[in-house]
């Protein structure tokens, strides 16, 4: 019996460290690797499965359907909106294997007899204020920049609150560094979603709190507090929604976020000490609520967006360099073409002599592969590097 028991301790360290394919035990870096061939939990087929060669098959069992196919944020350029065919076999298995594709995290659909939906045994989905998607971690031979790593981490809290201005209940996300101490002072980044984003979306789907962990291990950033706030103002399908947001937004963070952000939290109180950041329309609005708040902002990124230099004047003041700490402009390869928003913004900003950098970057187009890459490459790395933090 002891002899037994001893063979079954041994056999207790491998087991413990063993992670299937899509388990959720571990925050794995392959979680869509296939390592003991179960089905994930609730599902009926494996799908999808991520090979070491980067290779994908996806599967769905569907025997009284017609059609299936596949489209996502894996094709881009010249196969953007691309759609590829599923084969069927005599049991209604229907399969497709693509790849190799560049290791990221993609976003997915099928459609299905012309129905647009998730891939129903991917137990990855994400959400926002739009349907939700499937999600595709393809992996590499180890962890990204953007994966969870063995490093200090950060804290997310999640906070309710009442706004005047929406007349109703809200939220907000708050990412402080590992170490956060109350005796110190920290600068303060507001980063805003887009369109179809929620106050989650750069936590949940842009890793954005795990891009800075990293940063942060790596001595490449400055220790900040992150606020990620719900910037949905008026419904996005509102046919004045344009024209309502961006005043709406203003009054929110003039209002409402920044007073409580800054009665909650050890932050620098002044302009040095702030920054306003966004993807797509968080974009447009952390250019008109920056640029037009320059005595509460001295920091500014606009990602994969822009608006007219009209509507933001104080670009053309003739001091506006001794105003700016850092205006950064960025995009992504894929989305970058003579008359595009931030290209015309850009060179808008070359003509009024405006200090910024400007950079085109990653594989992506107009999506997550995009701003997590410009997170993690330029804008980080570059934000409040001139202040004192902790003191």
């Amino acid at each position: 019996m002891k002899k037994l028991f001893l063979v079954f301790l041994l056999f207790i360290p491998s087991l413990i460290y063993v992670a299937a394919q899509q388990a959720h035990i571990n925050l794995d870096w392959d979680p869509q690797k296939n390592k003991e061939n179960l089905i994930p939990f609730s599902a009926n087929v494996i799908s999808p499965e991520v090979f070491d060669d980067h290779t994908v098959i996806f599967r769905l069992k569907a025997p009284d359907v017609s059609k299936v196919l596949l489209t996502g944020t894996m094709y881009v350029g010249e196969e953007a909106g691309k759609q590829v065919p599923f084969t069927k076999d005599n049991d209604g298995l229907w399969t497709l294997k693509i790849g190799p594709l560049v290791p990221d995290i993609y976003l997915y659909y099928f459609i299905i007899d012309g129905v647009k939906v998730v891939d129903p045994n991917n137990s990855f989905a994400g959400f926002a204020a739009m349907p939700p998607f499937s999600m595709l971690f393809v992996h590499g031979d180890g962890p990204a920049f953007y994966d969870v790593k063995n490093v200090p981490h950060g804290a997310i809290t999640t906070h309710f609150y009442h706004s005047a201005v929406t007349n109703g209940e809200r939220e907000m996300l708050v990412y402080t560094p590992p170490g956060y101490d109350n005796s110190k002072k920290y600068p303060t980044l507001y980063l805003l979603g887009g369109s179809g984003d929620l106050a989650q979306t750069w936590y949940m789907h842009g890793q954005a709190n795990f891009i800075l962990d990293n940063l942060l291990a790596e001595g490449k950033a400055v220790p900040m507090i992150i606020v990620m706030p719900n910037n949905q103002m008026v419904h996005r399908s509102h046919p004045q929604h344009t024209d309502l947001t961006f005043k709406l937004v203003e009054r929110e963070f003039k209002e409402v976020i920044i007073p409580f952000v800054e009665s909650h939290y050890s932050v620098i109180k002044d302009r040095q000490g702030r920054a306003i950041s966004g993807l797509s329309m968080g974009g447009r609005h952390a250019q008109y609520v920056g640029l037009n708040n320059l005595d509460l902002f001295a920091s500014i990124g606009i990602l994969s967006a822009a608006i007219p230099v009209d509507q933001t004047p104080a670009l053309k003041d003739p001091d506006i360099n001794s105003k700016l700490d850092y205006l950064f402009v960025g995009a992504g390869t894929h989305e970058t073409r003579p008359g595009a928003r931030h290209e015309v913004l850009h060179n808008d900003l070359v003509k009024l002599n405006v200090k910024h950098e400007y950079y085109i970057g990653s594989r992506g187009a107009h999506d997550l592969i995009t701003w997590r890459h410009l997170l993690y490459y330029r804008f980080y790395p570059n934000l409040f590097r001139n202040l004192k933090v902790g003191k």
